[in-house]
């Protein structure tokens, strides 16, 4: 039997179902190699060679696959349709042995029986373009990641990060903060007249001022409004023109990965990382009840607004019998993708028309049901014909004054039918035509609404503007959108207010640290150029290894200095490998560091130690007092030599003596372990171990004669276990 690898379970159920027995299907869990965790992973020094190891957790599946491998026919990869997808596909194949050359790459669009079986008919060879654009991708994300956050550790504080793409998104939400805190409103003012037909045949309407001597009017002041609203009493309003005409409405393009997010975040509050775990388990598969695993939505990683034929056709018959055939254009909308996107794929779209959003309401959760509802209509919209309205245009003289009146009406509802565009609060729509009226017609004013404003600051980003934010300015790919605002949520340096994104303070150290040191990395146009040269890479016309040999040496030399900038050399010499050491300034403090680093990380603190009263219990040297990143703590003055430390501060933890060694005779401490259990050492040590629990108290059991024994939480008890006397430890007022 031939064997199909995917990369989910779940897909790897709903291709199963599709193709009834015929083939076996597994799935890798996503990547079976990648990077190291804990180390750098790429050999600089050999032109950047990266080093995969097996993914934590794969061994399992990694031997699962090999013993299903050797047991098919054949083994056909069938990853998802992109850079990440075909990356797995090459290692799987180098992991299981594959031939290189071998035809065993097969790629869908969607899940379904028609398309699963099409690229059953067409395999090919893995793609090493696309590969090789993945590669250069997780190189440079790694080297900029793995150098940049160990810095802002040092220079910052533990637990940041920082990434290639994900700093200069922090940077965009960091910047607009800036600007709405420095933005000043400046007064103006609007004047609204309601008019209506001298001979007050018709309904009332509502102009607005809006030029003064042929010039747009600017009203900055009350003073200036009063001046206004005297001229126009005492002057007549006539209408200058009309203008009819009939406008349209095009409908939107079906779904991209970016407008997906923006939609389900405006119209559903949904975060762009929820809507992509929605249309995630969408694309991959669901149970239905009755139904069994069944895939609803194209791929949902795309650029592309293309469709294929197929799909419109079947669009088309569906618009045709369900609203007729005035609701459908006279050729099929097609439409361009946006300049710089990867046209592969096709946009996002229901995979069968006939199962309707109203058809599953009652099988998927709401969540569910809402993302494939948002997909259905989108899409049955984006293949109908244009909305129409009539619209009006009436203008008003007054003296030195213009007015403007507008107003429209719904003429045909085209697409409008299914979907609405989604509109901002502030957004005002005019509704309903004005009235019938002609040039040079008098008007009486019935009243006029004078009313002060003052202009707005930007908006914060929500997950909906930052996502377009990205895409416009070129930043990521729409598979990294929604991990780039989960990760500036989960690290903290993001708060969200309802929808919006509020950096939060250390948003701002890490943001200002790295515009200071990496102005190319930060850079938006930088960081857009260089997914341009990925592109290029993934068309065959860059070779990956070039692209990061342009990068690194500058990123390099940017690294040093911010590493080692605020340094001051001194006459200090290391006293492990004698190379000069320098002053820097760290989290707790100034300290000596070795100039011979990494060959050399021996550092010193400058600062002379606080010595406190305990004997260390290995070495009996009064100990030191120092700070780490958990706070003051105790340690041997003589490391590296003895690495002895203690916490600091607890009542029993400072060597108080009680006691006598049953080996020695010399007095026992009192002391706390590392991990704060208290013990008693023999104050000889390190000549003599002893090291105990409990301590002979010289005294009997009354109970059964043998020796009785202090233990280390202060109370007594019968060195024989079997005995059960015991004698609790005195109370102690704190």
């Amino acid at each position: 039997m031939d064997l199909i690898i995917v990369e989910s379970p779940s897909k790897a159920k709903t291709i199963s179902r599709y193709l009834k027995g015929k083939f076996r299907v597994d799935a890798s869990g996503g990547h079976i190699r990648d990077l190291p965790e804990r180390s750098l992973g790429v050999a600089v020094e050999k032109d950047f060679e990266p080093r995969y190891v097996t993914s934590q957790g794969k061994d399992d599946v990694i031997r699962r696959l090999t013993e299903e491998a050797k047991r098919a026919d054949r083994v056909y990869l069938a990853t998802d349709p992109d850079r990440e997808g075909e990356a797995i596909s090459w290692h799987l194949q180098t992991v299981l042995g594959l031939p290189e050359g071998g035809k065993n790459r097969i790629e869908f669009n969607e899940i379904s029986p028609k398309a699963v079986t099409r690229a059953l008919e067409h395999p090919r060879t893995i793609d090493y373009a696309l590969v090789d654009a993945q590669q250069a991708r997780r190189v440079l994300d790694r080297l900029v990641g793995y150098k940049l956050s160990p810095l802002l550790n040092n220079k910052i504080r533990n637990g940041l990060s920082a990434g290639r793409v994900q700093s200069v998104a922090l940077r965009l939400v960091v910047d607009r903060e800036r600007e709405i805190a420095a933005f000043v409103p400046e007064e103006y003012w609007t004047i609204a007249c309601e008019l209506r037909d001298e001979k007050g045949e018709y309904s009332a309407f509502r102009a607005l001022l809006e030029k003064e001597k042929g010039k747009k009017a600017r009203i900055t002041n009350k003073a200036q409004a009063d001046e206004v609203l005297s001229s126009l009493a005492a002057g007549k309003y006539t209408v200058s023109s009309v203008k009819r005409l009939v406008t349209r409405s095009h409908a939107p393009a079906p779904f991209t990965t970016s407008t997906l997010q923006q939609d389900a975040s405006n119209k559903l509050g949904l975060s762009a990382p929820e809507t992509m775990l929605m249309a995630q388990h969408l694309y991959e598969g669901m149970d239905l009840e009755g139904e069994g695993h069944i895939a609803f939505v194209t791929y949902i990683r795309t650029d592309s607004t293309r469709v294929s034929e197929d799909a419109q056709a079947e669009a088309r018959d569906y618009i045709t019998r369900v609203y007729g055939k005035e609701y459908l254009p006279a050729r099929p909308n097609i439409y361009q993708t946006r300049s710089g996107a990867q046209d592969a794929h096709e946009a996002i779209r229901p995979i069968d028309l006939a199962r309707t959003p109203e058809s599953v309401k009652k099988l998927l959760d709401k969540k569910h049901f809402l993302v494939y509802k948002l997909i259905y209509e989108r899409f049955i919209a984006s293949q109908m014909a244009e909305a129409q309205y009539d619209a009006m245009q009436i203008e008003i003289a007054n003296g030195n004054y213009g007015l403007k009146a507008s107003g429209k009406s719904l003429r045909f509802a085209g697409y409008t039918v299914v979907y609405q565009e989604y509109k901002k609060e502030d957004e005002e729509e005019s509704k309903g035509l004005l009235p019938p009226l002609k040039e040079k017609d008098g008007l009486t004013c019935l009243a006029v609404k004078p009313e002060q404003k003052f202009t707005k600051p930007p908006v914060r980003y929500t997950d909906a503007s930052l996502v377009k934010a990205m895409e416009d300015k070129g930043i990521g790919r729409p598979s990294t959108y929604a991990s780039i605002i989960s990760v500036l949520t989960k690290r903290g340096y993001v708060e969200k207010e309802g929808k919006a994104m509020k950096p939060t303070e250390i948003a701002f150290r890490i943001t200002d640290m790295l515009v200071k040191y990496f102005k190319d990395i930060m850079d938006v146009g930088f960081t857009a150029d260089m997914e341009k040269k990925l592109d290029e890479i993934e068309e065959g016309g860059k070779e990956w290894r070039a692209v990061i040999r342009d990068f690194y040496p500058s990123f390099e030399k940017q690294l040093r200095f911010a590493s080692t900038d605020g340094d001051e050399e001194t006459d200090f010499r290391c006293p492990k490998c004698g190379s000069p050491m320098v002053r820097k300034m760290g989290k707790y403090g100034k300290y000596l560091a070795c100039t011979n680093y990494p060959n050399c990380s021996n550092i010193v603190s400058e600062s002379e130690p606080e010595t406190s009263d305990v004997p260390c219990p290995k070495c009996g040297r009064k100990m030191v007092v120092k700070t780490g990143k958990f706070g003051k703590f105790l340690a041997c003055p003589d490391y590296p030599a003895c690495k002895t430390t203690m916490p600091f501060g607890s009542k029993r933890a400072e060597g108080t003596e009680e006691g006598t060694c049953p080996v020695c005779g010399k007095p026992t401490l009192r002391l706390h372990s590392r991990t704060g259990k208290i013990f008693y050492g023999c104050s000889g040590y390190p000549a003599c171990s002893f090291k105990s629990w409990d301590i002979p108290t010289g005294k009997k059991c009354p109970k059964c004669g043998n020796a009785l024994v202090r233990t280390a939480a202060g109370g007594v008890r019968c060195s024989d276990r079997s005995c059960k006397y015991r004698e609790p430890a005195p109370k102690t007022e704190e």
